[in-house]
């Protein structure tokens, strides 16, 4: 009798492990039967898409229009004074941005600060020997992050003619930019803007030359039918030379979407931003 059991239960045992042994078997092939049929599919992706990595940062911003952006700016340790001053004109160009001293705090505080705070986006400026000379704007929460160089400022005291400033939102105009990369820029600047209303008379112009975005900020109106244009400052020129997938805590970490790399240009008329002379510069 107890051998007969026994004997019963070292067979269900058997049977059992048996079975189980077979469905493992089953499941392991159907998981790389799909493994392989994900990567066909992801192979025949990329083939399509030669700007893959590109056209998944757009998707940063799906939800962009969705709220009003919200920005801080804020300096590098140990501002000057003619940069503070920059920095309060800069705040004026965006609407809905305020300007945050920096104090002692190290990226990671600012981002953790901004990021507790709702804030879409961060722009910090730095200077050398007084001059402002690099901006990097850093979108939260997962990035972008842009570095730009800044040149040729222009304070709104030293633009002649200067107008009032207006607390519309303000109409944008991109001119010449043409490739992969200055679509790209174009799509991190203009989210720093809200949509602006019909009725508004502040205008945003970003142009393109030689890889130089000039910025210039003007009120129109029509004055006997005629188009009247204000210069309302600052001025300046911005070139764009980095983009970073992540956001400032993680610069070491994060991965290089795009770099300048001039010196291995073949010639000088070479553009990065427009479709000059039929080149477009795609990649790191």
């Amino acid at each position: 009798m107890f051998r007969r059991q026994s004997r019963l239960r070292r067979e269900f045992l058997l049977s059992k492990s048996q079975k189980t042994r077979f469905e493992k078997t089953i499941a392991k092939k159907e998981l790389d039967k799909a493994s392989f049929h994900l990567e066909n599919l992801k192979s025949k992706y990329n083939q399509t898409h030669k700007n893959f990595d590109v056209d998944l940062g757009d998707d940063e911003y799906k939800y962009g229009n969705a709220c009003n952006p919200k920005i801080m700016i804020t300096t590098s340790h140990n501002p000057s004074a003619r940069l503070k001053m920059f920095v309060k004109e800069l705040r004026l160009i965006f609407p809905n941005a305020q300007r945050m001293n920096r104090g002692k705090n190290d990226l990671r505080q600012l981002v953790k600060v901004c990021c507790s705070n709702d804030v879409t986006d961060i722009i910090i400026v730095h200077e050398h020997r007084g001059i402002p000379d690099n901006i990097v704007i850093s979108h939260l929460p997962n990035g972008p992050t842009a570095f730009f160089n800044i040149s040729s400022v222009v304070m709104r005291h030293d633009v002649p003619f200067i107008g009032k400033m207006s607390e519309q939102s303000p109409h944008l105009i991109f001119h010449n930019f043409k490739t992969k990369i200055g679509e790209r820029a174009v799509n991190i600047l203009k989210h720093l803007f809200p949509t602006p209303k019909g009725d508004s008379k502040r205008v945003i112009t970003f142009a393109n030359h030689d890889d130089f975005i000039s910025l210039r900020h003007h009120l129109y109106n029509y004055k006997n039918k005629e188009l009247e244009l204000i210069e309302i400052g600052p001025r300046f020129q911005l070139k764009l030379y980095q983009i970073k997938l992540g956001i400032l805590d993680e610069f070491q970490a994060s991965d290089t979407e795009w770099v300048l790399r001039p010196y291995l240009n073949t010639s000088i008329k070479n553009r990065v931003l427009s479709l000059e002379n039929g080149w477009d510069q795609e990649g790191p």
